[in-house]
């Protein structure tokens, strides 16, 4: 039941900028701190497997969200994440001018990323709470879109800030000034919501340990035994295998001199090709495929058109490593193409998880089960991608990310739909 304060709260005022916020921490650590260790001349195998393995948080977050139905409100974890996380990149700000700062700044990034997954748990609790089913429906395309403009903001503008003041202040100070900005606008974004994000609904109620234990159980043993739920498990990890190897060398592979088979780009045009042009070709994918699945439904055909648009503009990457274009229009048009595919085919898997997942008593923690576990499919793929492209070079890499998609339309073709209930 809502209470006063969340009926007079519009859906508009916090629903972007929650998902925003959200986005935020796991774009600067796929994206933004990727970028930044290249640009301190770290490997790609070592900044593909440890940014990959910091973001494990957010696959593991399913093990602690039971705790988050029965503490507090899913408002106060989303507050104090946000502001934890604000404080935690100030000091890896502070990290990048001593002689180890991989190894301090990694280790606070990995706290980040505790804090993000956890703060990912608790704003998805107040939509499925405060939100009914129509409602979930109209906003999934902004949840998307917004999500993906903390893309525009930090793979974007922030990256092309770096890029800037590089030439200016010097590596070190660079990624310090935009560290810096990201605590900025978390802690900003905190206090924002203090005042204009709904509580998420009422706790369960909890008179014990025992009952909190009950719950918690409860809770594992109901999302296990969902109708075809180890389908959806597969279908879920696997429909992500290629795009988590494409995704995490794309801005390596940009950087990279063209001697090396990269695209020899700058920081700063690598804000604008990959953070600005590819964000908005995203936002736009999202919200396409939001009328996309209005309309027609998750239906088989659906999917697998939803797939197909996923996994096949990933030829693009292919097309740039052999061809090695210098025209910066050319190449902008290439990865808008490539994004507006990946963002239309990524809301796909997001409404599968909300229709075919997470209705039920437990929805926050279900979408937590299963977003973690969509999180895996990243992750793992992305762990190994940097030491196959250092092997295989970027032009064979990409090869073989044409052939990682199979698995992907094999899932598609064979995971089975349940009737989605409006009223679930």
């Amino acid at each position: 039941m809502k209470s006063q304060n969340e009926k007079h709260i519009p859906i508009a005022f916090w629903v972007p900028s929650v998902y925003f916020t959200m986005g935020l921490p796991f774009v600067a650590l796929t994206a933004g701190a990727t970028l930044m260790y290249k640009t301190f001349g770290i490997s790609d195998g070592t900044i593909a497997f440890w940014t990959s393995l910091i973001m494990l948080p957010w696959s593991l977050k399913p093990l602690w969200s039971p705790l988050l139905e029965i503490y507090r409100t899913k408002k106060f974890f989303v507050v104090a994440t946000q502001l934890l996380s604000g404080l935690l990149f100030g000091l890896v700000a502070f990290t990048l001018p001593l002689d180890n700062f991989f190894r301090y700044s990694i280790a606070l990034l990995a706290v980040i990323a505790f804090s993000g997954a956890t703060h990912d748990i608790a704003t998805d609790g107040v939509y499925l709470n405060v939100l009914n089913a129509k409602d979930q429906a109209r906003y999934v395309g902004w949840q998307g879109a917004f999500y993906n403009i903390s893309k525009l903001v930090s793979s974007g503008g922030l990256v092309y800030l770096a890029g800037e003041l590089e030439q200016d202040f010097g590596i070190v100070h660079a990624w310090m000034v935009v560290m810096g900005l990201y605590a900025g606008i978390m802690i900003t974004m905190a206090i924002y919501h203090i005042k204009y994000l709904p509580s998420g609904g009422n706790l369960i109620a909890i008179v014990s340990v025992q009952d909190g234990l009950k719950t918690i159980k409860d809770v594992i043993v109901t999302f296990f035994e969902k109708k075809y739920i180890w389908f959806g498990i597969g279908f879920i990890i696997l429909y992500r295998f290629a795009e988590g190897q494409a995704i995490k060398i794309a801005p390596l592979f940009f950087k990279a001199a063209r001697h090396d088979g990269g695209l020899g780009l700058t920081t700063s045009q690598i804000g604008i090709v990959y953070g600005t042009v590819g964000s908005l070709a995203y936002v736009l994918g999202t919200f396409v495929a939001g009328h996309f699945v209005s309309t027609r439904g998750l239906t088989k055909k659906s999917l697998l058109f939803l797939c197909a648009a996923f996994n096949l503009p990933f030829i693009v990457y292919t097309y740039l490593a052999f061809t090695q274009p210098e025209n910066i229009y050319l190449i902008s048009l290439l990865i808008a193409v490539e994004y507006f595919g990946y963002g239309f085919g990524f809301v796909g898997l997001v409404v599968f998880i909300i229709q075919q997942i997470t209705p039920g008593k437990y929805k926050m923690s279900h979408y937590a089960f299963a977003s973690g576990i969509m999180n895996l499919g990243f992750v793992i793929p992305s762990m190994v991608s940097g030491y196959l492209s250092d092997y295989l070079g970027y032009a064979n890499f990409y090869l073989w990310i044409l052939a990682a998609t199979i698995p992907s339309f094999l899932v598609t073709w064979l995971v089975p739909l349940k009737p989605h209930d409006e009223n679930a």
